[in-house]
C-alpha cells in the first residue's frame, strides 16, 4: 500500500511539472535580432525578400513577385528552451494543387544532434486573417532537455514573409546561431527554376539548396525563380554583388527555349565569370522528364534545350573559364519515381538531385585553394 502510495505521488507531482512547464509564458523574439543565413542581398525591399530593390522596375512583374518568396532562407539561434514554436505573418497566404502547404507557406525545424543537421518538425500553416495580416503560429516540440542546442527555421517556399518570430520558453536564454557553422564567407549562389525554388517539396527543409547547404556546412542562397529562370542579364549582374562567394551553381534550362538555351547561356554565364575570376561556376543540365520517354516531341525536345546549353558550356571551357558540367541522368532515381506532377521533384527528387550534384561540389570545393 504505501509503494502505491508513492507511486502516486511520484505521477502527482510529474504532472503537475508538466503543467507547470505548459503554462510557463512565451517570449517572442523577432527573427532579425538572430542570424538570418542564406541571404544574398542586405538592400532588398523586405527583410526575407531574395531581390535587391533596384531591380524592381528592371524586369519582370512575374520575376519580381517570385522573388517575393523567402525560398531558402533561415533562422539561425542557439536557445536552451524547453519549447520551441514560431509565430509568422504571410505575404500572401498562397496555394498550389499540386505541392503540400506546409511547403508552401509552413516552416521547418531542424537542431544540430552531434555534427548533423536532425529535422525535428514542421509547422504546417493554420492562417488566420487578423485585421488584413495573414498569421500562422505553431510550436514545434516542447519538453526538450533544456540544454543549449543550436537550431534552424527554413521559411517558407513559396509565398513570403512579412513578420517572423521565434518563440520560447520566457525564462529560456536565446541568441544567435554559431557563425562558424554557417559562415558568411564560402557560400554558394544557386540560381534556377521552380525546380531550384523548391517545387514540390513537402517541408521546407527539403529544397535542394537546404539539403546541399546542411551537407557542406555552407550557406547556400537560392535565386530559383519559379517560371522565370531565364538567364537575366540584370539577374546575373546582380548576383555578382552576393559577396564571400565560392561556388555558382546554374540550373535554368526548364525555364529556356532551345533557342535561349543556344543564345543567352553564354552571356549569362560570363557576366558572373568575368566578375568573378577563376571562381568555379557548376552547370546543370535540365532534367529529362520522366514522361518525355514517352512523349515523343519531349523526347528529342529536352536533349535539344540540353545540346544548346552544353554547347555554350564547351564555348566558355575552351575559352579558358572554370565551368563544370553536370548530365541529366539519374536525377530522379532509377525508376523515375522523383516527381510530383512528371517535372517538379518529390522529396525523394530533391534526394536525388543532391546525390548527383554533391560529389561535383565537394570536389571543387576540395580543390580550391584554401
Amino acid at each position: 500500500m504505501k509503494k502505491l502510495i508513492l507511486a502516486v505521488i511520484a505521477l502527482m507531482a510529474a504532472a503537475i511539472a508538466a503543467k507547470g512547464a505548459d503554462d510557463t509564458p512565451w517570449k517572442y523574439v523577432d527573427a532579425q535580432d538572430l542570424r538570418i543565413i542564406n541571404k544574398g542581398f542586405d538592400d532588398s525591399p523586405r527583410l526575407f525578400s531574395r531581390l535587391p530593390a533596384y531591380l524592381k522596375d528592371s524586369v519582370r512583374p512575374d520575376l519580381w513577385s517570385r522573388a517575393e518568396c523567402s525560398s531558402g532562407m533561415a533562422v539561425h539561434f542557439a536557445t536552451d528552451s524547453r519549447r520551441i514554436g514560431v509565430r509568422c505573418q504571410l505575404l500572401w497566404n498562397f496555394h498550389m494543387n499540386h505541392m503540400a502547404d506546409a511547403g508552401i507557406k509552413g516552416t521547418d525545424l531542424y537542431i544540430l544532434d552531434g555534427d548533423r543537421w536532425m529535422h525535428v518538425n514542421s509547422a504546417r500553416p493554420n492562417v488566420k486573417d487578423a485585421d488584413g495580416r495573414k498569421m500562422t503560429e505553431s510550436t514545434y516540440v516542447s519538453n526538450l532537455d533544456g540544454e543549449m542546442h543550436q537550431f534552424m527555421v527554413y521559411l517558407p517556399l513559396y509565398d513570403g514573409v512579412e513578420d517572423l518570430q521565434i518563440k520560447v520558453d520566457s525564462t529560456a536564454t536565446i541568441v544567435p546561431g554559431d557563425v562558424s557553422l554557417m559562415p558568411s564567407t564560402g557560400r554558394i549562389v544557386a540560381y534556377g527554376t521552380s525546380i531550384m525554388q523548391g517545387g514540390c517539396a513537402s517541408r521546407t527543409g527539403m529544397t535542394s539548396s537546404n539539403i546541399i547547404s546542411r551537407e557542406l556546412g555552407r550557406q547556400v542562397i537560392n535565386l530559383g525563380f519559379s517560371g522565370e529562370g531565364k538567364q537575366d542579364p540584370a539577374v546575373a549582374r546582380a548576383i555578382n554583388r552576393i559577396p564571400g562567394v565560392d561556388l555558382y551553381l546554374l540550373d535554368p534550362v526548364p525555364n529556356n527555349t532551345e533557342k535561349m538555351c543556344d543564345t543567352l547561356t553564354y552571356d549569362f554565364v560570363k557576366i558572373i565569370a568575368d566578375a568573378n575570376p577563376g571562381k568555379p561556376i557548376v552547370m546543370v543540365a535540365g532534367l529529362l522528364y520522366p514522361y518525355a520517354k514517352y512523349d515523343s516531341y519531349f523526347n528529342k525536345y529536352l536533349p535539344a534545350k540540353n545540346d544548346a546549353y552544353r554547347r555554350n558550356f564547351q564555348r566558355l571551357r575552351d575559352e579558358g573559364y572554370n565551368v563544370y558540367f553536370i548530365e541529366p541522368e539519374g536525377m530522379t532515381g532509377a525508376e523515375d519515381e522523383g516527381t510530383v506532377d512528371g517535372v517538379h521533384l518529390t522529396d525523394l527528387g530533391f534526394v536525388k538531385y543532391c546525390e548527383l550534384v554533391l560529389p561535383v561540389l565537394r570536389h571543387i570545393l576540395d580543390e580550391q585553394p584554401k
